[in-house]
């Protein structure tokens, strides 16, 4: 199958200019200034992307794909998401997690969840494990899991500085870190272990110990929810600063944002006013995950659902109203989680990487068409594929 795309301005990240762009089969096969389509040749589909921008297809590495919550009882488990979820909001790859719930969420549903949004038409991996120490893993071992199978990448989110974790001590997570980067040595993937970030005033204490104290780097870690208040960003900013990865949390509620949670958008953009590289910085969106609301003494107030549409909505203000170059806001949602993941065929517009791509409205940024591995899913802001159940 041949898709040309043309008369579109390229970001892939960094700005290419006009260009248009063959999509063989489920590639970028070309990217050259023009591309005619000779005569007489087989059925090509032709994409006017005049007026748009070309962006690459977006990655949501921290995503309850399954569902997740449950803080409120079991009637409060929220429900997994949905291909048009995902795909109306330019998210081409996920990155499935479990959260809270070790128990009922187990991680062959995870895996299988993973394979179903796969086989109707996006990329989905997995992270092994839970909030819970010691882990649930599929196979009982953390390094068989990344090992062994294809669908899981590293580790998470394993909670830490919140009343909600199992309170690991350093020596289980540095054992967990080892353990994830052996894994991720011996079969090529990241290997990550991506940690759930609390309200405790403890931060990332618990990570900057096992830095300072064992032979782990700093990069091994991928903390999230660093937005989630005014304190914990602050120690976030210092963290970047030593050299690691930080993750803001784009789902939320007014009710968090009047009780200090920091705006995705402003955080980018006082993150890079503090000298840290972007490529140090993500966006993820929590999608599907209950948003409760503790009292001080932590008992639940309130809950709502993380959507991934909020993603690609901050990256938009961030752009709108922070000022901050399309070409650097947009990489926290594609080449930076890919590289910091090693998704080596995501995140850029390159040729003979995945044919994933976001056709965005040049003067409002509204998304307008979706292609997953070369596939058209959504075309003038409409699904054209629907999941099984939609």
């Amino acid at each position: 199958m041949l898709t040309l795309i043309q008369n579109g301005e390229i970001y892939a990240p960094e700005y290419l200019g006009k260009k248009d762009i063959l999509i063989v089969d489920n590639k970028l096969g070309f990217i050259e200034e023009k591309i005619e389509p000779p005569h007489q040749f087989v059925d090509i589909k032709i994409v006017d992307a005049t007026d748009k921008y070309v962006v690459p297809g977006f990655i949501d590495s921290h995503v309850h794909i399954m569902g997740g919550g449950g803080e409120g009882s079991f009637r409060t488990r929220t429900p997994e998401i949905q291909l048009t979820q995902a795909t109306l909001a330019g998210i081409t790859t996920l990155v499935g997690v479990i959260g809270t719930d070790g128990t009922t969420r187990t991680m062959a549903s995870l895996v299988a969840k993973a394979r179903g949004l796969e086989e109707e038409g996006i990329t989905c991996y997995a992270q092994t494990g839970s909030y819970q120490v010691p882990l649930k893993t599929l196979t009982g071992k953390i390094e068989d899991d990344i090992i062994l199978v294809d669908r899981i990448i590293g580790v998470g989110e394993v909670a830490i500085a919140d009343h909600r974790s199992s309170q690991p001590t350093v020596n289980e997570l540095t054992k967990i870190a080892s353990a994830a980067r052996i894994g991720g040595m011996l079969s090529g993937k990241s290997g990550i272990v991506n940690v759930h970030v609390g309200d405790s005033h403890d931060h990332l204490k618990l990570l900057e110990e096992i830095v300072d104290t064992t032979d782990i780097p700093i990069k091994q870690f991928y903390p999230t929810h660093i937005n989630r208040n005014a304190h914990l960003f602050e120690a976030g900013i210092q963290y970047a600063q030593r050299g690691g990865y930080v993750d803001f949390t784009t789902s939320t509620i007014p009710q968090f944002l009047e009780d200090g949670e920091v705006k995705c958008s402003k955080a980018l953009k006082r993150m890079l006013d503090a000298g840290v590289p972007v490529e140090q910085i993500t966006y993820t969106s929590d999608g599907q995950a209950s948003l409760p609301n503790f009292d001080r003494d932590g008992e639940l107030i309130g809950l709502q659902i993380g959507q991934v549409s909020s993603l690609y909505k901050e990256v938009k203000d961030a752009v709108l109203e922070e000022g901050i170059p399309v070409e650097t806001a947009i990489k926290v949602i594609t080449s930076n989680p890919a590289k910091i993941l090693k998704l080596k065929q995501k995140g850029r517009v390159e040729v003979e990487m995945d044919a994933d791509l976001v056709l965005l409205e040049k003067a409002t940024l509204e998304v307008n068409t979706v292609f997953a591995k070369g596939k058209l899913m959504v075309e003038n802001g409409e699904a054209i594929v629907k999941g099984t159940f939609e």
